[in-house]
């Protein structure tokens, strides 16, 4: 509606009741969302062709060898002839856990009662915070599953391990590209493409 703006609450406001600084305010911030949407675009669409000429190029390396590889796989490096370049191909999943870990919890506990008999009580603080959360109430995934690299036998144990891989689930799997540039002292830098960096 021409002579108006809508307002955060979402009324329409008068233009001419609007201070001056509150309308410059509303002209520069949308200027600048503009040419992040824009930007944003951009991106995406290198992110998407990066990526495609990237599976293209591993799926023609494949084919010397007579394999096809089809969908994601793991991390890939490539590196230019010189090695002034190297684009990283990563995978990040996101790891939950069902609640078969509270099985896991349970077990752990029977272990920890039956091996600190008259023992200290630390023991069962080292296990618990592995099992605590953050303040979003998330698990600690590393912690959890660190567990199962102790190299203990017991029965109990062993079960609460399984109880554990069983209830890990992959809820989620982004896959990045990273572009890094040679430096003098032979080290690779981020080449940044995030505007925060």
């Amino acid at each position: 509606m021409d002579g108006y703006m809508k307002d955060a609450r979402g009324r329409m406001v008068p233009i001419e009741m609007i201070k001056p600084i509150d309308l410059a305010r509303d002209q520069i911030v949308g200027e600048i969302v503009q040419k992040s949407l824009e930007l944003s675009s951009v991106l995406c669409t290198f992110k998407k062709r990066s990526l495609d000429d990237i599976r293209a190029f591993i799926a023609l390396s494949a084919e010397q060898y007579g394999v096809t590889i089809g969908g994601k796989k793991g991390n890939v490096t490539l590196n230019s002839y010189d090695g002034e370049f190297r684009i990283l191909i990563a995978i990040d999943e996101r790891i939950t856990f069902d609640e078969r870990l509270q099985a896991a919890k349970a077990l752990i506990d029977e272990c920890i009662r039956a091996w600190t008999v008259g023992a200290r009580g630390e023991l069962k603080v080292l296990v618990d915070d592995a099992f605590a959360v953050d303040k979003q109430g998330k698990i600690n995934t590393n912690r959890v599953l660190g567990l199962r690299r102790l190299d203990i036998t017991d029965p109990t144990w062993l079960r609460a391990m399984e109880a554990i891989s069983d209830s890990v689930t992959v809820t989620e799997s982004k896959e990045y590209i990273r572009v890094y540039r040679r430096n003098d002292e032979g080290e690779y830098d981020l080449v940044s493409l995030d505007v925060s960096a």
